[in-house]
């Protein structure tokens, strides 16, 4: 035990000295906790304590950790075939994760196209858009247009589209692209809709179409930009819209894909259908790092069909077995699974669990939708002294600026799922006494 801690000591110093956690000074690095390891919902730290994990490691591990069925999907895998080049081979897992993707697709995204991570999958997305109007001969229709408030990823061209305020465009001004953005949408998820609130991106698109080559917007949900939930009716003018002015428009579902906010796809609940969706994080189970991007066949054909007749992109480690395989079992597990059922359970207990937190004066509002709870503070955390807070509560919450919210795994159980709550009540309450 003795050694054990001493072993641990020398971990953290040396994580301390040399390594560069995200969003995180060197000069003044936040604590981290050593994790020894990871089962179902719960995380083990070095020291013995247990935490009932709020965040799904940045909301991919949908199942949970330490799933068989996953790791025996791994295992059998590596003794295979770990890794080959994507350039003029294929393989089996390739081939039926692609299967699997466009059976679920919203009808007509048959292409698909295999990268590395969510945010390379918005660079590719971008790069398609882009030379789908080179590819018709359109000059000058090479911009975007996008959403205040959004979070796209942070590459460099991904950042572009992030929202310009809270996105650190101004650290990159003159180098960063500047694209188009319309106001965020005011109209909640539940509200009657407000046809005002489509007019600034209506202005813009009306204005603009004709150097406009493509719309990113996250459908429904807008994540780590701030956690908003939009009108449904929202995302069925913007596809309208770019239907009028031959627009394409990209469904960035890298966070709601794979049913986080209660249908499979965000698209979903406007029954919409997007010329290009974005696919990563829950993909494969949060095990390996992986992405899609899904193109309609219209796509597809312009670029293939005129100069320069290629996609010009071609990831290293495009379309890894491993991360192939883990992604098909993760996928029929989901498929497998009520997942519709489990997400509506969660969506419950989180309402309940959350609305306490309305009385709280710091509190400036609580919203859920699906497997998604957020409390929205009317000051930024003190991120070091409510980590270690919620650490001490036996649970593991990740919140930024305003925002303390949950995005577990699909099987929390609710014990589970009302202790994690109870604990982030408690620190709040504590945190509004301080």
């Amino acid at each position: 035990m003795e050694n054990g801690g001493r072993r641990a000591e020398e971990i953290l110093a040396f994580d301390r000295k040399h390594l560069w956690h995200p969003y995180t000074s060197i000069e003044k690095p936040l604590p981290v906790f050593l994790v020894e390891s990871a089962d179902g919902c719960r995380i083990r730290l070095n020291d013995g304590t247990e935490l009932i994990d709020g965040m799904a490691s940045w909301w991919s591990v949908i199942h949970g950790y330490n799933h068989p069925r996953l790791n025996n999907a791994i295992k059998e895998q590596v003794d295979t075939l770990a890794h080959v080049m994507f350039g003029g081979l294929t393989h089996e897992p390739a081939v039926t994760l692609a299967k699997i993707l466009i059976e679920h697709m919203p009808p007509g995204l048959n292409r698909v196209f295999f990268c590395d991570s969510g945010s390379i999958a918005v660079e590719v997305a971008m790069k398609m858009a882009i030379q789908y109007s080179f590819a018709q001969g359109i000059n000058g229709k090479n911009r975007f247009l996008t959403l205040r408030s959004g979070y796209h990823g942070d590459s460099f061209h991904a950042m572009s589209v992030c929202d310009p305020i809270g996105g650190m465009h101004s650290i990159y001004k003159g180098v960063l692209p500047e694209y188009y953005f319309a106001d965020t949408p005011r109209c909640r998820f539940s509200d009657a809709w407000d046809e005002s609130d489509i007019d600034s991106f209506e202005n813009l698109i009306r204005k603009n179409h004709q150097r406009i080559c493509g719309v990113i917007l996250e459908p429904i949900v807008q994540g780590a930009g701030g956690m908003r939930f939009y009108h449904p009716q929202y995302l069925r003018k913007v596809r309208e819209l770019c239907d009028e002015f031959e627009v394409l428009l990209i469904a960035d579902e890298i966070a709601t894909g794979f049913g986080r906010s209660g249908e499979l796809f965000g698209c979903d609940h406007a029954g919409i259908v997007p010329d290009i969706m974005c696919l990563g994080k829950a993909l494969t189970g949060g095990y390996m790092t992986m992405a899609a991007v899904m193109a309609g066949e219209h796509v597809g054909r312009v670029l293939s069909k005129n100069e320069p007749g290629v996609f010009m992109h071609g990831p290293t480690f495009m379309a890894n077995p491993l991360g192939c395989r883990v992604a098909i079992a993760s996928l029929e597990l989901l498929f497998d699974s009520d997942w519709r059922q489990r997400v509506k359970a969660v969506e419950s207990v989180l309402k309940k669990g959350f609305a306490p937190c309305n009385q709280l004066e710091t509190v400036a509002d609580v919203r859920v939708l699906g497997a998604i709870g957020v409390v929205e503070l009317k000051q930024p955390v003190n991120m070091e002294r409510i980590q270690k807070r919620f650490v001490e509560h036996g649970i593991w919450v990740r919140p930024f600026g305003k925002l303390v919210y949950v995005m577990p795994p699909y099987i929390i159980q609710q014990d589970e799922l009302e202790f994690l709550l109870a604990g982030i009540r408690k620190v709040l309450e504590i945190e509004a006494d301080s």
